[in-house]
């Protein structure tokens, strides 16, 4: 577990040092403020802008950085050789994806997190105060969304070359994020295909269960059992496609 740390750290450090996560904080604070440019169109219901968009740039801005920089993670050491002197000492490959992932994953929690707390000060000089409780809850759950997205990234770049890896991460989250219409959709399908559809809606992450941002603009809390739930199917969904790309790592030849 000790070198699991070690990488963890390492990734922490290398990604939050990235000029890409720190351009991309500024750009989300930016945005969150521009967004006060609205209001005149909001038709009275700029506070709930406020919200939700912030929500939705602290999101968008965390998928950005997962494409950019999670689909590269192991490539670029793969690129670089310097993979080799990693996984020639007694280090399992398991182990190495597991930390590449905890570092990444630290890292996006960091910035959603200063950008969560920029919302909430922004609500507050507004005197929407009120409403902080219900936003920290959202930033969580879209924390838990993007470790989702980080662990399905580092199986496409442990597998694949940068470019195919964000494709792959970009086409599961957009099927994740539309898997409940999915399985309407297969109920009426015929046959083979609507299998197909319930298969496909159950196995990419149901990433609906993350996002309360409509629950958030309007100042409401979610359940804890919400919350809960959703904790605890983001550690199931990640164990597994995290075992999953540790089983095709482990078979992986670099040379």
């Amino acid at each position: 577990m000790n070198a699991v740390w070690l990488i963890a750290r390492n990734t922490y450090r290398e990604a939050t040092r990235d000029r890409v996560l720190l351009g991309m904080t500024i750009a989300g604070v930016v945005a969150m403020l521009g967004t006060q440019i609205l209001q005149p169109l909001a038709l009275g219901q700029g506070d709930r802008l406020t919200v939700d968009l912030g929500l939705t740039i602290i999101s968008m801005l965390g998928l950005l950085a997962v494409l950019m920089v999670g689909t590269s993670l192991v490539a670029k050491e793969i690129e670089r050789r310097t993979i080799f002197n990693l996984l020639s000492r007694p280090l399992p490959r398991p182990l190495y994806l597991v930390g590449k992932w905890a570092g990444l994953s630290a890292a996006l929690w960091t910035v959603s997190g200063l950008l969560g707390l920029a919302l909430c000060a922004l609500l507050t000089v507004k005197g929407l105060g009120a409403r902080t409780p219900a936003v920290l809850e959202a930033v969580y759950l879209a924390g838990l969304e993007l470790s989702v997205v980080t662990a399905i990234a580092v199986m496409c770049s442990a597998l694949s070359t940068p470019v195919l890896s964000a494709l792959y991460t970009l086409g599961f989250y957009c099927v994740g994020q539309w898997s409940g219409d999915l399985r309407q959709f297969a109920t009426g399908a015929p046959g083979a295909l609507g299998t197909l559809l319930r298969v496909i809606a159950d196995l990419v992450p149901n990433l609906p269960v993350f996002n309360m941002r409509t629950l958030a603009a309007g100042g409401f809390t979610t359940a804890p059992l919400h919350l809960g739930l959703a904790s605890g199917y983001a550690v199931l969904y990640i164990g597994c496609v995290l075992a999953l790309a540790a089983a095709a790592f482990e078979s992986r030849d670099f040379k």
